[in-house]
């Protein structure tokens, strides 16, 4: 996420990696099996006007912090138990993909797919990574949709839980409610994408994610750091990539494939950046 592609719409702003792996390599790249859980949590414990709050105030940091709420059920199941997949729809997903290849006018469908992909994890990184840090509280973002025609999401039925105050780490509970989310997304996207891709965007995303909200909160240098680190050792995102200085800047082992559009170019985290 580090350096050179998109808009606000698209990518998070410091960074959008991209990579000149051979093609075979990108289409059957292999990631470990993930131990990031994909259920809901339970939990019910943080009153909703408490999340909403925590929301609008991490919401002030601008960008990819931004999530709004809705009470209530704004679309997919009518119990409220639906999962992101059924809210953060192919159809939507695929229409934003388009989107973004009629932006920098190619035809290459994995390169929209790749760029929205990765302009998503931003999104759901950013405002759980920063809720758990300066608030303790981590919501849950099984019913989270799309908020109109653009890239911005919406919260239906906030519900969140509350960071262990055991000295336990929340990295599984924030990995479930990011990763997890985005992982159902990618079980129906439009093209096949590698595997080790998909894990990297996300990977580049909670990056960019963590440095943007250390520039905000400095204070937060430590706890942010070491959760990072850790996000970074769990599930898929292992053997991603690692950070390469105390501003939590980032170095991927893969790359999302803006360097492929035209006028494109290789973003400040890309494995072929030299």
């Amino acid at each position: 996420m580090n350096g050179g592609r998109g808009t606000a719409d698209d990518v998070p702003a410091d960074d959008l990696a991209a990579d000149d792996v051979p093609a075979d390599d990108l289409a059957t790249d292999d990631v470990p099996a993930d131990d990031v859980p994909t259920d809901d949590l339970p939990a019910d414990d943080v009153p909703a006007d408490e999340v909403v709050e925590a929301l609008r105030d991490v919401a002030r940091l601008g960008g990819f912090f931004a999530l709004d709420t809705v009470r209530g059920l704004a679309s997919g199941s009518g119990s409220g138990s639906g999962f992101g997949e059924e809210r953060l729809t192919r159809e939507g997903f695929a229409a934003r993909a388009r989107t973004v290849n009629e932006r920098y006018g190619t035809a290459e469908a994995r390169i929209g797919v790749s760029i929205a992909h990765l302009g998503l994890a931003a999104r759901l990184w950013s405002p759980v990574l920063a809720c758990a840090l300066v608030h303790g509280i981590v919501p849950v973002m099984t019913t989270v949709e799309w908020a109109g025609d653009g890239s911005a999401l919406r919260l239906s039925g906030p519900r969140g839980s509350r960071v262990p105050r055991s000295g336990a780490s929340p990295a599984y509970a924030v990995a479930a409610q990011t990763d997890g989310v985005l992982q159902r997304v990618e079980s129906h996207l439009p093209v096949k994408m590698a595997p080790r891709l998909l894990a990297g965007n996300s990977a580049s995303a909670l990056a960019g994610s963590a440095a943007q909200l250390l520039r905000s909160r400095p204070g937060l240098r430590a706890p942010l750091t070491a959760l990072t680190r850790e996000l970074l050792e769990t599930g898929r995102l292992r053997g991603t990539g690692r950070i390469t200085g105390p501003e939590l800047t980032f170095r991927r082992r893969s790359c999302c494939l803006y360097y492929r559009a035209p006028n494109g170019s290789k973003c400040g985290d890309c494995c072929l950046a030299r």
